[in-house]
């Protein structure tokens, strides 16, 4: 039970636990540029609870699980309460719909043909970090009236869409290997 309730894995409860709250600000109170800070805490400690994890040696399986559950849930959420409120561009969304579409029957089909585990890319951490970044900053760009803020969203995101679909590709040849090696 100690391995479920370690550092790690308690901030990836936390940041889990904090995207009711952004869905919150961003529908209920209409603060969209708080809601921008609190979607780039809950980004950044994407980064301090895998550090934390190597570093307490505190690696577990459901950590594994759950980091990129959290990553996964606080960007879905934020692109389409982004979407609902007006402030992605239609075209970001649908690319990057696209996108999780494809990995995630990618997925289907590993997990189908025996595939439990693919390893993670340093270039899939950074294409997150830069759609993480770029949402946030259309967040506060919207929220704080700031057009540096909506110039530093495209400027990070398109990027940080291209790295994203080229990890995609890179990805499910992966997976394609692995389900064939698993047979």
């Amino acid at each position: 039970m100690a391995d479920v309730f370690n550092v790690p894995n308690s901030i990836s409860f936390v940041r889990l636990a904090l995207v009711p709250w952004f869905v919150w600000l961003v529908l209920g109170a209409g603060e969209l540029g708080w809601a921008g800070v609190l979607l780039a805490v809950i980004g950044a400690t994407d980064w301090i609870d895998g550090f934390l994890a190597r570093r307490l040696n505190q690696v577990t399986e459901l950590g594994k699980f759950l980091d990129p559950l959290a990553d996964r849930v606080a960007v879905v959420t934020a692109v389409a309460v982004g979407w609902i409120v007006g402030i992605l561009p239609m075209w970001f969304v649908i690319v990057l719909i696209v996108r999780e579409v494809a990995i995630g029957l990618g997925a289907i089909y590993g997990w189908m043909h025996g595939v439990t585990k693919l390893d993670v890319r340093f270039l899939g951490k950074a294409a997150t970090l830069a759609l993480y970044l770029s949402v946030t900053a259309f967040y506060i760009g919207s929220g704080f009236r700031s057009e540096v803020a909506v110039s530093a969203a495209y400027l990070i995101g398109v990027p940080g869409l291209a790295m994203y679909y080229w990890v995609a590709i890179l990805y499910l040849g992966d997976m394609r290997l692995a389900a064939t090696e698993a047979r």
